[in-house]
This record gives structure tokens, sequence and C-alpha cells, in this order.
């Protein structure tokens, strides 16, 4: 079966939908305390701590992969409208959601 196609736009070119609802795919994160010491460090000099960027990224790709779970056990074809949120949970912690509108297709 190939990939759910998960899109940030409303419509898809050449496509006509019923929608199902919303769906979401959420995550939450943390490094270990020798990564967190290593960051707290890099944070008196500054620059990117890679550590943590690589972090958001895990989150990010593991929230759309449980958003396309979701939406596949609602009988979804594809979801549109997907969007990030994420915000931080204690000092530490980091929980991403992706969220977007489920849609089944249509016959044309």
């Amino acid at each position: 079966m190939a990939q759910m196609l998960v899109v940030t736009t409303e419509n898809i070119p050449g496509k006509e939908y019923t929608v199902l609802g919303e769906v979401f795919g959420i995550t939450t994160q943390s490094k270990n305390v020798f990564r967190n010491i290593g960051a707290g460090l890099k944070n008196i000099v500054g620059g990117e701590i890679k550590d943590y960027t690589k972090m958001l990224e895990e989150s990010r790709q593991i929230s759309v992969e449980r958003l396309r779970q979701n939406a596949a056990a609602m009988g979804a074809d594809a979801v549109v409208m997907m969007r990030f949120d994420s915000g931080s949970i204690g000092q530490d912690m980091q929980s991403v959601a992706a969220y977007g509108t489920a849609v089944k297709y249509t016959e044309e």
C-alpha cells in the first residue's frame, strides 16, 4: 500500500473528497541527562543545539506517521490542512502534535 498523502493545502489537485473529521498524531520526547548537560553548556556560548534539533525532527516524523495511522483507522485516503504544534513540558521534554482533516476520495 502506498503511503497516505498528507498535504498542508486545503485542496488536492484533481481530487474530490468528503471530510471525515479531525485527526491527530502526538509524541512527547526528551533527551537523556547527559545530552541536557551538553545543551546547557551550549546555551552559555550560543549556537544551534544539534541534539535538540534532531529530537524535534524525529518528533515531527513520528507525529506525522501517527497522524497517518489514525487517519487510516478512520478510513481516510488522505489528510489535508496538516499543521504542527509544539510545546515544552517541564524543562526537558518537548511535545509535538501533527493535526489536520482526514478525507475520503469520492468517485469522479
